[in-house]
């Protein structure tokens, strides 16, 4: 007999699937086991929650659905967090959720309802009949939707015999269109951009494309635009000359002021939220500022619009750029901007005072001098805290799959298995992962899993005994509850199998030297001790410090 939960298997392996995260328990036993057998990988977290960070990050940087199988109520809830980052982020990922549906059971809880709560599309297979095809279904959603999607699977529909023949396995294949835009609506950018002067772009998520940055470049060097990004697309404009790098909180000073200086923002792909746009204090009060998704809901939720454009990024960039083809300007370009942004743009080469000493060193010595040492082909996953800026912006990455960021629901944690995630789906770079103490020691789990898939995997720990952001916030106040004994990383990281280090000055990264040039048998893990005194700069700018 074949189960449903076999055939539900087999069926989205079918239709592309190629990596399964989880960890398994009875309830998803038959379903991972399903994926496993038709040839999906199989990667066994030691968390929930860290399957689905994994999950989440493979998918964003594979650019394909990845699926997340958990156990029936607890499982579901370890999970959550990570799904709700992924939610949030508009990740194409499906979770197979078995359900629990009698509500004595210990493991009832209401999946719908929790799946809703957190932003995901919650969807339920419940006639065995129909159960293959509502898998298929729910892929689909999710692929072409960019949506997280929980399809609840009742235990006893996963153990009924599936019908047969099962519905064909091609149902979720074929992938929806690129979303037109209106002419009108092109036509009226398209105006936009003549007038401008100083047009600068700001590609998000949804411009995350090769085909999306070559249009959105093209029409750039048509109106003379400057090319920003959103966090999550870091490294999309890479080694253009009139690239701003990132815009919002971790803007470099020059950045800021060309953002800033801006009379037309159009927003590509991307939210134009409050940490884009420095809570609107980048956006000058006679700026015009446009967005352009194919999204419709997304278009003005964050701030008052003077256009909104509705279609595809790459789509829209080439439908604009032939209609600016009789136009030929400068806008923003100078050869004097050029010589500055190529001095003056990262931050790296904007002098600051080396505080390292008394035994930590200056987190800027710490990754300017690791951005050298370590490979150019590098995929860098960054958790959240007062660090987190450092290595998101002082180490550099080769392209937008090069840096994997899961902040949308800014919680601490993620990082690692992000790091996993993302170096799954890119095996041919270097994978980094940069987490506070506290982000480290609290997702330390998934350190096993690193060792255990034999991943080439740099953990740079940003050691400053303390949850950093909280210390800098409220400044002058009893940090006695977010301060904690110095922690020896190094030998946790040991314990799990990884080459460690402690790091207190630029000579001690010697051994990242040695590790490099070694075999990389082993991961290796920094524990940085990191000076603590200061709060970063995006953080002292969001707080007002």
């Amino acid at each position: 007999m074949t189960r449903v939960a076999d055939a539900v298997g087999r069926a989205l392996v079918a239709a592309g699937v190629d990596h399964v995260f989880a960890v398994v328990g009875s309830g998803n036993f038959h379903v991972t086991t399903a994926m496993a057998a038709a040839g999906a990988r199989f990667v066994a977290a030691r968390h929930e929650g860290g399957a689905a960070t994994m999950a989440d990050a493979y998918a964003r940087t594979a650019g394909r659905p990845a699926v997340l199988t958990v156990h029936q109520g607890c499982g579901l809830t370890n999970a959550v967090t990570g799904i709700a980052e992924a939610a949030k982020s508009r990740t194409p990922l499906l979770v197979l959720a078995p359900e629990a549906v009698t509500p004595t059971s210990n493991f009832h809880v209401d999946q719908e309802a929790l799946a809703g709560a957190v932003g995901a599309v919650a969807m339920r297979a419940a006639d065995p009949a129909t159960a293959v095809a509502d898998a298929l279904a729910a892929l689909a959603v999710a692929r072409d939707d960019r949506r997280t999607v929980v399809l609840n699977l009742p235990l006893d529909v996963q153990e009924a015999p599936a019908p047969v023949p099962a519905p064909p396995a091609d149902l979720a294949t074929a992938a929806a269109a690129p979303r037109p835009v209106a002419a009108e609506d092109a036509e009226r950018l398209a105006a936009a951009l003549r007038e401008a002067r100083r047009p600068v772009f700001v590609a998000g998520r949804g411009a995350r494309s090769a085909a999306a940055r070559d249009a959105l470049v093209a029409l750039a060097d048509r109106c003379g635009a400057l090319l920003a990004t959103s966090a999550v697309a870091k490294g999309l404009f890479r080694g253009n000359p009139w690239s701003l790098d990132v815009s919002g909180g971790f803007s470099s000073l020059l950045a800021a002021e060309l953002i800033a200086g801006a009379d037309l923002i159009v927003g590509w792909g991307c939210a134009l939220n409050m940490w884009t746009m420095r809570h609107g204090r980048l956006i000058a009060p006679e700026a015009a500022v446009v967005q352009v998704d194919d999204t419709p809901e997304a278009l003005g939720r964050h701030r008052s619009l003077s256009l909104g454009v509705v279609g595809d990024v790459a789509v829209t960039a080439h439908e604009v750029t032939e209609r600016l083809a009789a136009h030929a300007g400068d806008g923003y370009r100078s050869a004097e901007l050029r010589s500055r942004l190529a001095a003056e743009v990262r931050w790296r080469d904007v002098p600051y005072t080396d505080r390292t000493g008394d035994g930590r060193i200056d987190p800027r010595t710490l990754t300017t001098a690791l951005d050298d040492l370590l490979p150019a082909e590098r995929v860098v996953a960054v958790d959240s805290g007062n660090f987190m800026g450092y290595p998101s912006m002082y180490l550099d990455v080769p392209d937008e799959q090069g840096f994997c960021f899961t902040q949308a629901f800014q919680a601490v944690g993620l990082g690692l298995a992000t790091a996993v995630g993302a170096a799954l789906a890119r095996p041919d770079r270097l994978p980094v992962a940069a987490l506070g103490d506290g982000g480290a020691l609290m997702g330390a789990a998934e350190l096993d899993t690193v060792r255990r898939l034999g991943l080439p995997m740099v953990v740079v720990v940003y050691n400053d005994d303390a949850y950093g952001a909280e210390v800098h916030h409220f400044v002058g106040e009893d940090h006695t509850t977010v301060t904690f004994p110095p922690t020896d990383v190094a030998a946790v990281g040991a314990g799990y199998g990884f080459t460690a280090l402690t790091v207190r000055s630029p000579d001690d990264l010697a051994g990242v030297r040695e590790w490099l040039a070694g075999p990389r048998d082993r991961p290796l893990l920094i524990d940085a001790k990191v000076v603590a005194d200061e709060p970063s700069w995006w953080l002292a700018e969001a707080f007002g410090h």
